[in-house]
């Protein structure tokens, strides 16, 4: 099966290749990339005016099953990532049970291997029950498939037992992905403790509360010489220290997600639980800071933790509804939208974060365009303009904060392995 790419805009950041290109996939590889690809395909895609790019890489994804197949399915979730350009996701392992056994994450990728296409790649839990009181069995996880270990929503309080994590991931060449913030502090509560918090009169979720907790982990990578990855960074102070630490030379890297540089605490006021996530929206002065460590490549990737629940779960009163956003149909064109048309940063800068910079800390072999590589790829128009419209997400969760949002951004094409996954329409 020949597919022929003709005259798209072929961005890769890493090695630089650019411009209007034709590109020939063959038998699930590249064969051709260049000026003037052979005729004789099977399928040919007219990408005049779009963008080419490797495929999306999305290293914090929540797929509920198994477990809470109310919320999303592998199979579910899998189609909102074609939609969304995703042709990887890494899935944390928050189900029930929870992924902390090789078994588990057999039946997950049993499960995405018959959904669409989408490459799915299982993160093994840090603790037995994400409980943190045991360490899970890092090597048999690792020989399950584990790309990396966390206990994400659940975030490991005792230091000595991070400390052991660190050093037993590194062992299997894998990095621990960190939640960072202090449970004491934060318990349950919905908002970012501010002026927000005071105006509604109940308690908030301090930002200190995830900053002791970078700076715990921070110190903990330099002390034991080991990789630590922060998750859904969103204080500018948090990006100060992993700013402060990359300077020194320690494996830390993070990723932030498109509600912490687009949206502040504000966003409660007119949405409510629709806008309540962990860790909170914050302040406009944190959302420049998150900007800042986008620019200056403090930030290494750009997530989704995407998170879906049910319309009952969400309708209920804020202090009491659970927390979390789908983001996996509505990234790339928010994140476009916000810091592309906006002058903020160059699309391949974004695109690298999007791609070759999480399937490195994933240690995954995606992220870039080579010939001779696997052709998964994402075609997408950067200027189209459209409004999102949560019913016709193929997630089964419709909780966004960005409903009704007009957007600049818009995928036309999935490709996973030579396959078309996704065509828009």
């Amino acid at each position: 099966m020949k597919l022929l790419i003709r005259q798209g805009r072929v961005v890769d950041p890493v090695t630089g290749i650019g411009g209007m290109m034709d590109l020939l996939i063959e038998d699930g590889k590249i064969a051709y990339l260049g000026s003037h690809a052979p005729h004789d395909a099977d399928e040919t895609i007219d990408a005049n005016g779009w963008v080419v790019s490797a495929g999306l890489v999305d290293m914090h994804v929540h797929l509920r099953e198994p477990g809470f197949e109310y919320k999303e399915t592998i199979a579910t979730g899998c189609e909102a990532a074609a939609r969304g350009g995703f042709t990887s996701i890494a899935c944390m392992p928050n189900t029930k049970p929870v992924a902390d056994s090789p078994e588990v994450l057999e039946l997950i990728r049993e499960k995405a291997a018959a959904a669409c296409g989408v490459n799915v790649w299982p993160i093994g839990a840090v603790t037995m029950g994400e409980k943190g009181e045991r360490l899970a069995d890092f090597e048999a996880l690792r020989a399950a498939g584990a790309v990396a270990f966390s206990d994400d929503g659940c975030p490991v309080q005792n230091a000595n037992l991070m400390r052991d994590a660190l050093i037993c991931a590194a062992q299997q060449e894998r990095t621990v992905l960190s939640h960072c913030e202090d449970l004491d502090m934060v318990g349950n509560r919905a908002v970012n403790e501010g002026r927000i918090s005071r105006r509604l009169r109940i308690d908030g979720r301090p930002a200190i509360a995830e900053e002791l907790q970078v700076m715990r982990v921070a110190m903990l990578a330099e002390e034991t010489e080991s990789a630590v990855h922060i998750c859904h960074i969103s204080t500018a102070r948090s990006v100060a220290i992993v700013r402060r630490y990359k300077k020194k030379g320690v494996a830390i890297t993070c990723e932030t997600c498109p509600q912490y540089f687009t949206l502040t605490e504000e966003e409660i006021l007119e949405q409510g639980s629709m806008a309540r996530v962990n860790p909170p929206l914050r302040t406009a002065a944190d959302v420049e800071g998150i900007i800042a460590g986008l620019k200056d490549g403090t930030i290494d990737a750009i997530a989704t933790d995407h998170a879906p629940h049910s319309a009952e779960e969400k309708a209920r009163p804020l202090t009491e509804a659970p927390s979390g956003m789908v983001g996996l149909e509505t990234a790339l064109a928010v994140t476009l939208t916000e810091l592309y048309h906006t002058g903020k940063l160059e699309l391949s800068d974004i695109l690298r974060k999007l791609t070759f910079n999480p399937a490195c800390i994933l240690r995954i072999p995606k992220g870039r365009i080579a010939v001779g590589g696997v052709a998964d790829l994402t075609l997408f128009d950067p200027d189209e303009e459209w409004v999102i419209a949560p019913e016709r997400f193929a997630s089964k969760g419709r909780n966004t904060p960005f409903a009704g949002r007009s957007v600049k951004g818009r995928v036309k094409c999935t490709i996973v392995n030579g396959t078309i996954i996704y065509r828009e329409g």
